[in-house]
């Protein structure tokens, strides 16, 4: 039992090593690659469309929508990066089925680097909506003694998102593992079934905190309306002719 895919190694010189945390990724990005370039080679804009097709159209209408009902309003900006952290974490537990396969969600290093990116982006995406002085305003309310408790906010979200992603995918496959020496025939069928159903929700935790955690970066205190959204409607009044 490998409590990591960190623990097995393929290959070996010296220091480095090539382990199934980096061979799994490599080929899980490799399969997302290929299967989204078959997916949308041939799209279609008519009535006549692929299976395929439209279960992209339901994943990337499902994304958006979630996008916006979290709070940013224009969420093509953010359906690149935040689809495919969804999608990589997502992906990394269906593969599951597949014997011999290792999530690389179960190591540490996987879900450090994933939480790193969100680390990244949540102030490149701030610093593009708001400007570098309004983004860094944001840290010194409500007053600026509150400057290092931001800064620490932001560190402390990030451990708590790499550690969050990796106990969580790490203690299913603990399970599904003790289960198949005790039980190797009955439970470990029901607990493949219901760790595909946690990595589900876990890719969906991690899309929604990624999506609030930019939200909050990109927050103005005064939004202009959209499309006139939040005018006042307009009145007319008729004079009456006088008695």
């Amino acid at each position: 039992m490998h409590l990591s895919p960190d623990e097995i190694i393929f290959w070996q010189h010296g220091y480095f090593k090539l382990n199934a945390t980096i061979v799994f990724t490599w080929m899980l990005m490799f399969v997302l690659a290929v299967g989204s370039k078959l997916v949308t080679r041939k799209l279609s804009t008519g009535l006549k469309r692929s299976r395929w097709q439209n279960l992209l159209e339901i994943i990337v209408t499902a994304i958006n929508r979630q996008i916006s009902e979290v709070g940013l309003r224009r969420p093509e900006k953010y359906l690149g990066f935040l689809g495919s952290l969804f999608l990589f974490v997502a992906s990394a537990s269906v593969f599951t089925i597949v014997p011999g396969y290792e999530p690389p969600t179960g190591s540490l290093s996987t879900t450090a680097a994933l939480a790193i990116c969100v680390f990244v982006a949540v102030p490149l995406f701030g610093i593009k909506d708001r400007g570098l002085g309004g983004y860094l305003k944001a840290y010194l309310k409500p007053t600026f003694i509150m400057l290092p408790f931001n800064i620490i906010g932001e560190l402390s979200r990030t451990l708590a998102l790499a550690v969050r992603l990796f106990g969580n995918m790490m203690s299913g496959t603990m399970i599904l593992a003790i289960l198949l020496t005790v039980t190797p025939f009955v439970f470990p069928v029901v607990m493949s079934a219901f760790g595909l159903l946690t990595g589900m929700v876990q890719a969906y935790i991690f899309f929604v905190l990624a999506t609030v955690y930019i939200a909050a970066a990109t927050h103005t205190h005064s939004l202009p309306p959209e499309d006139g959204a939040g005018a006042a409607p307009e009145t007319k009044t008729e004079a009456k002719p006088g008695k």
